[in-house]
């Protein structure tokens, strides 16, 4: 489920891996620490002393882990995208399992993943703010967001028999787009660097009038 990217991410940050029970608990209670922080502060506005006291760990063993705290950073923001698409996952998977139809899926879909959205829109603020400048972290960011695309696209396409039009695909990823859109907005989830994709902005202002004038001429 883990992109290459994410996995490289969280690979790559440590430059020395715990091994052991001990020196594992040690290990997560750095990142748990560091979590912590960004979540409090809104920022990365935190020393390793911080993390260090946070986490009753010394900062010899933080070092010993983490060349500095960029590192810290970027293996928590691989734990937490690894985190967001499982938990992703999940929510689609119930969603899948109440829903009879579209017109059962798509007021469920919306409200679960708002409701997963507003869980974990206040780290995801802080690692967009990261990603925008920190190519590292820009990559596994968008990898994520691509993920997330496609996992609710094959979601709605459960019920492609009920999607009219002969491109099915494209309408079932533009409405994704559109929904998430409309809720990352709501959550504070500015512009990114996965935003100001060409790609998805090229389908979403493509699809959109197609949409808004369906929806206009719709008489009900």
């Amino acid at each position: 489920m883990i992109g290459p990217e994410t996995l490289a991410l969280g690979d790559n940050a440590p430059s020395s891996k715990p091994r052991q029970g001990r020196s594992l608990a040690s290990f997560q209670r750095m990142l748990d620490a560091t979590k912590s922080l960004m979540l409090e502060r809104g920022s990365e506005d935190f020393t390793l002393q911080d993390v260090s006291e946070r986490g009753n760990v010394s900062i010899g063993s933080i070092y010993l882990r983490f060349e500095g705290k960029d590192r810290l950073i970027h293996a928590v923001i691989a734990q937490e995208l690894t985190t967001v698409i499982a938990g992703e996952r999940a929510m689609l998977d119930m969603v899948l399992d109440q829903s009879k139809d579209l017109a059962a899926f798509l007021p469920l879909y919306i409200d679960s993943y708002s409701n997963h959205l507003a869980a974990n829109a206040p780290l995801l603020r802080t690692i967009m703010q990261r990603a925008s400048v920190d190519p590292a972290v820009s990559g596994p960011g968008r990898e994520t967001a691509r993920k997330s695309a496609a996992m609710s696209t094959e979601a709605l396409l459960h019920f492609r028999d009920e999607i009219g039009g002969d491109d099915p695909e494209m309408k079932a990823h533009a409405i994704f787009l559109i929904i998430f859109a409309t809720l990352a907005r709501q959550f504070g989830l500015g512009a990114t660097t996965e935003s100001g994709d060409p790609e998805v902005w090229n389908v979403t202002k493509h699809e959109l009038a197609k949409m808004a004038l369906a929806y206009l001429r719709f008489e009900q």
